[in-house]
């Protein structure tokens, strides 16, 4: 496809989804209307409907399970640490074995076929500029105590690995692969009306993962194949949905692809996050988190330094304007260089009260580079233990884009066919923010500058079927038309054979829980 077709494609799209009428569908009870006509909700789930009706589960436990959503959710001990559409779904595999409500187990497997050609990370010249394909599979096993109690524990092991990797110059790393390891262990206090405040409070102690604010600086990743997770101790307290303070102290787990990954005692990573939800046009959050990173592998590299900032948004609603600011700052050292860096995040949206409720969101972000390479002060902007994945690039063998040294615009368009359907574009512009500094995790750098800043542009579409809450489909293609940075001699000479032609990423992924 021409770059002149690929850009005409891309401008109907909008058009196309814009101008596309559905039936509007009103819920009252278990009726919806439908045009002229009112017809029941089908919302059984067909698994608990064939356990009772092959008398594997009884009616009565039938009703229990098929209401254990909502307010009668029975929470796993992880509620607090991550998104709660991560951890919730229809447990099959304890309803047939007829586990009581106090006891949580479930299964989950992902996999994912992906494929881009042109690489150009310094690391794969061994593959003489051959396309990467790879199949991705991460499987995770739950096992909880506790029920809704106030005393909770929790294992929750995964293993990654990829296929197809072998081949010189495929990307493999530990963020691809961590076969059998233990992902989550720990033991949980939930106390209700501490001391008739009405407020609720935690205390977790053990190996646990971590979605903070949006997830920018810590999160459980979710398109990678592998996770961060972190050793130590965990408390919050909150008032319902209004305000929740969080504060932790960890040891950072060292990742290791074929044996148990480790626990880091020369890495110690602590911090307080604090969510206010009191006004629904000005929500807030603000944080500290402290890192002393003193990995013996590269004393060049330690990182022993502060980073806080705050953050300021309104959640997208039909018919309303939505906005997001996200301020960062980090001081302290990197080995024995001054390191002082920032970035800056910016989104301005609106969600249209149309059929198929789309929404249109620009962005800007300006994550700082290092000025003078080699001198007394850093300046490049870490991302700590954040994601990406969500607003700048997919990852796993694929994101070239990182938090650091870039400074991109772009925008993005969201409509929802259905409730189960999400259908997306985006297109960012990209630059260095300091053209003498490296290039992501790239490899790439030229001292001189002289390469210029201009990364190029990529367009993604991508849509996801949500079939029901134990299964879920995604696929994506991303064109990336690389920029003037690329045709440099200077960093040519660096890249795997044709790394300064355009990328196609394609994946296509399926995940099943049970």
């Amino acid at each position: 496809m021409s770059k002149r077709s690929l850009w005409w494609a891309l401008l109907t799209v909008p058009l196309f989804l814009l101008g596309t009428e559905r039936a509007k569908a009103v819920e009252y009870g278990e009726l919806v209307q439908k045009g002229d006509k009112w017809e029941f909700k089908n919302t059984e789930d067909p698994v608990f409907k064939f356990m009772r009706d092959t008398g594997w589960i009884t009616n009565e436990r039938y009703f229990e399970v098929s209401s254990q959503t909502g307010k009668n959710w029975i929470e796993p001990a992880d509620a607090i640490l991550n998104r709660r559409t991560d951890i919730e779904w229809n447990r099959y595999l304890k309803t047939g074995l007829h586990l009581p409500d106090w006891i949580d187990l479930g299964l989950e497997n992902r996999t994912r076929f992906e494929s881009y050609d042109h690489p150009w990370r310094a690391a794969q010249i061994a593959g003489n500029g051959r396309t990467d394909a790879q199949i991705p599979m991460r499987s995770r096993v739950r096992f909880g105590l506790g029920g809704n109690g106030p005393l909770r524990f929790l294992f929750e092991g995964q293993d990654s690995r990829s296929f197809h990797n072998g081949n010189p110059g495929d990307f493999r790393d530990t963020t691809m692969v961590n076969e059998f390891d233990v992902l989550q262990l720990f033991g949980a206090l939930k106390l209700d009306n501490v001391l008739g405040t009405g407020l609720r409070t935690d205390f977790l102690f053990g190996r646990f993962t971590m979605d903070v604010g949006n997830r920018r600086l810590i999160a459980r990743n979710d398109y990678r194949n592998t996770t961060n997770a972190f050793d130590g101790f965990q408390w919050q307290i909150s008032q319902d949905k209004t305000w929740r303070l969080r504060a932790f102290v960890t040891e950072t787990v060292i990742r290791d692809d074929v044996r148990l990954d480790e626990q880091n005692s020369k890495s110690l990573f602590w911090g307080t996050y604090f969510e206010s939800q009191h006004f629904p046009w000005f929500q807030m959050d603000a944080y500290y988190l402290g890192l002393n990173d003193k990995l013996p592998a590269n004393l060049a590299n330690h990182r022993t330094y502060s980073t806080f900032g705050g953050r300021l948004y309104k959640t997208p609603k039909p018919g309303e304007a939505d906005y997001e600011i996200e301020t960062s700052w980090q001081i302290g050292n990197r080995g024995k260089t001054d390191h002082f860096a920032h970035f800056q995040h910016l989104d301005l949206g609106y969600m249209f009260n149309l059929p198929w409720t789309p929404r249109l969101v620009f962005h800007f972000d300006y994550a700082s580079g290092d000025r003078k390479p080699g001198d007394s002060q850093d300046g490049g902007f870490d991302t700590l233990f954040g994601a990406r994945n969500f607003e700048y690039n997919m990852t796993s063998i694929w994101g070239p884009f990182y938090r650091t040294n870039l400074i991109t615009p772009g925008w993005r368009l969201i409509v929802n066919p259905t409730p189960d359907w999400i259908l997306e574009v985006k297109h960012r512009v990209w630059y260095l923010a300091e053209s003498k500094d490296v290039f992501g995790s790239s490899g790439l750098r030229d001292a001189t500058g002289n390469s210029g800043s201009s990364l190029g542009h990529d367009v993604q579409l991508r849509a996801r079927w949500r079939v029901s809450k134990n299964m879920d489909c995604d696929v994506g293609y991303t064109h990336w038309f690389k920029g003037s940075y690329f045709d440099s001699p200077a960093i040519l000479a660096q890249m795997p054979t044709g790394g300064n032609i355009d990328s196609d990423y394609f994946y296509a992924q399926m995940r099943v829980r049970i």
